[in-house]
Formats: structure tokens, sequence, C-alpha cells
């Protein structure tokens, strides 16, 4: 499946739920927010987020510092 993530297009295989490819990337949940297709999604829906071809996906990590 094509999804464009961070504004490249990525082919990303089995991956049928947002969770999922959070997963497959191996990114901290508690690091970072997910904007799927305009909209914030919660980290308590990414398992209910079902990921269709095109889909826009932007992902933001936190990092700290000083």
């Amino acid at each position: 499946m094509i999804l464009r993530i961070n504004g490249q297009e990525e082919n990303v295989p089995r991956c049928n739920t947002l969770f999922e490819l959070i997963s497959a990337k191996d990114l901290k949940a508690g690091r970072i927010v997910v904007e799927y297709n305009s909209g914030i999604v919660a980290k308590e829906r990414w398992r209910e987020v079902v990921l269709n071809e095109k889909d826009n996906i932007e992902i933001v990590s936190f990092v700290g510092g000083g």
C-alpha cells in the first residue's frame, strides 16, 4: 500500500491500522503525535484507524533538550 508519510510516498506492506504502522516503524507512542488525513488522532484510537491507499500521515516526534 502506498501512503504519504511526512510528505514522502512510502510503500508500506502489511499495515492495516495506524497502530500497526507506528509499531512497524518502531516509534515510541509517548513521544509522537500523529495527524491522519488532516486530523490529529488520539493514541487511544490508533487501533481503530484503518489505513487506505494514498492516505496522508504526518508523524511529529518530541525531542528533549536544553
